[in-house]
């Protein structure tokens, strides 16, 4: 959040690389509440209330995070008559208790004891299959939560001459590997193969003749992971990582775009080793034959250039990624051998990488004996950002539940269920017209891994 203190932040870092220190946690907790971050803490005493059932101190700041009384506190006496009951339904009445009345009174003590049944005494493993709580891997998915919407783009910081190479952020080289990326075995293959053991093994490149010309572009359907497998390429290589869309180009002046273009390779030169990622490709490099804005095209024909310039003895080190959702629709000058020439289709999560980003997004929820086999079998199909959506919607069932009736529960496999019945995978419709892409307009074999799924799915 941008209005949290420096303490907040560094206090929320340490916290998720050390999940399991209660007293960190417990630290972190009292912080939020004097912030009046209540929601936030309440979500934090959850997480300690797993690792420490038992403790008195976490309970009393459960208590204290959800705004209620201490158990065995009798309520203040009133300062006044009370009003004559009124009908209330109950709903609202269960919302409505854990909040002081208006007129300063205090609602009876909340009975803690049914509550402690629930999430204190008799706390179950958090997942069904593994009673132990495994260390949670890196977010393989991209996203937010999920998938390729989840990282916010790096952008120039508007001041100064774009010129400047503190114009434009380039990211320190991150931890992220390809280890961090769950399942997607073939994917990862590829990118062994074809980028990089030819660019960590520069003798046996010398001495196969092995060119580093060119760029990979990444193709496939909306929030699966492509710009988490760019960030943990660059981790590969020990490589900066600069991330550019087509806000971070476009001016309204002539022949601001082009320099931009232009001024973005130069900063990666001067700090390479350096991964220039290509968000959003087909915005950036439409085909130019469809486009009716001039400054568009002559910032595809400044991209060109810049690419042809990728083996230059001044671009070494600067690798070129690339990623669209709809590669059909990105001009064929740019994928030319020497430019982005290497395509890797990006599918949706394998079962592997689909039980490691619901572990991901489930690791700092209340839950309780999580089955994730039954939740991989039944979303298949489902992106990152659609498995980030089934664990939000989980959470909203649950939370509600505790709303109306006033107990905290945890939540379930019924509850992850029931949200993947109501999501449908956001891939359906890509494959559709993928579909037709891949049956009248595969020249030269550009989308063969696709026609090979499709077939697999029984989709062509």
């Amino acid at each position: 959040m941008s209005d949290e203190s420096p303490l907040i932040r560094s206090l929320r870092a340490a916290v998720a690389a050390a999940p399991e220190d209660v007293p960190l946690r417990l630290h972190f907790t009292e912080l939020l509440l004097a912030e009046g971050r209540h929601d936030e803490a309440v979500t934090q005493a959850a997480v300690a209330l797993q690792h420490a059932p038992g403790d008195e101190a976490v309970r009393d700041l459960m208590v204290r995070a959800m705004q209620l009384p201490t158990v065995g506190t009798p309520p203040p006496a009133a300062t006044a008559t009370p009003p004559p009951p009124t009908a209330t339904p109950p709903q609202a009445a269960a919302s409505a208790a854990p909040s002081p009345a208006t007129d300063g009174t205090q609602p009876p003590a909340f009975d803690w004891s049914a509550a402690e049944q629930e999430v204190a005494d008799v706390v179950g493993p958090r997942f069904a299959a593994d009673p132990t709580d495994p260390t949670d891997p890196a977010d393989p998915a991209d996203s937010a939560g999920a998938g390729d919407a989840t990282e916010a783009p790096l952008t120039a910081d508007g001041s100064g001459d774009p010129a400047d190479a503190s114009a434009w952020d380039i990211d320190a080289p991150g931890d992220v590997r390809l280890a961090d990326v769950g399942g997607m075995q073939q994917v990862k293959d590829r990118l062994e193969a074809a980028f990089l053991a030819p660019m960590r093994n520069p003798e046996l490149r010398k001495l196969y003749g092995k060119s580093l010309r060119g760029g990979l572009l990444l193709y496939g359907p909306p929030g699966c992971g492509k710009t988490f497998i760019a960030r943990a390429v660059a981790g590969e290589l020990g490589a900066g990582f600069m991330s550019v869309s087509l806000s971070d180009i476009l001016d309204m002046y002539i022949g601001t775009s082009e320099k931009n273009v232009h001024d973005i390779f130069e900063a990666a030169r001067r700090q390479a080793p350096c991964v220039v990622f290509l968000d959003e490709l087909d915005a950036l490099g439409a085909k130019r034959s469809r486009t009716h804005h001039g400054g568009l095209r002559n910032v595809v024909n400044q991209l060109l250039t810049e690419l042809d310039g990728i083996n230059a003895a001044q671009n070494e080190g600067v690798f070129v990624l690339a990623a669209t959702n709809v590669p059909w629709d990105v001009d064929l000058a740019l994928r030319r051998p020497g430019r982005l020439d290497r395509t890797l289709l990006v599918l949706p999560p394998d079962a592997p990488a689909r039980e490691a980003i619901l572990r991901y997004h489930l690791r700092e929820r209340p839950i309780e004996s999580v089955d994730l086999g039954k939740i991989v079998k039944v979303t298949e199909d489902f992106s990152g950002a659609d498995l980030a959506h089934v664990c939000e919607s989980a959470a909203e069932y649950a939370l509600l539940d505790s709303a109306r009736s006033g107990t905290v529960r945890m939540i379930g496999t019924k509850d992850l269920l029931n949200a993947a019945k109501q999501i449908k995978p956001s891939s359906e419709s890509w494959f559709v017209s993928a579909r037709n892409v891949a049956m009248f307009a595969n020249d030269g074999g550009m989308y063969d891994d696709l026609v090979a799924y499709l077939k697999k799915k029984r989709k062509l």
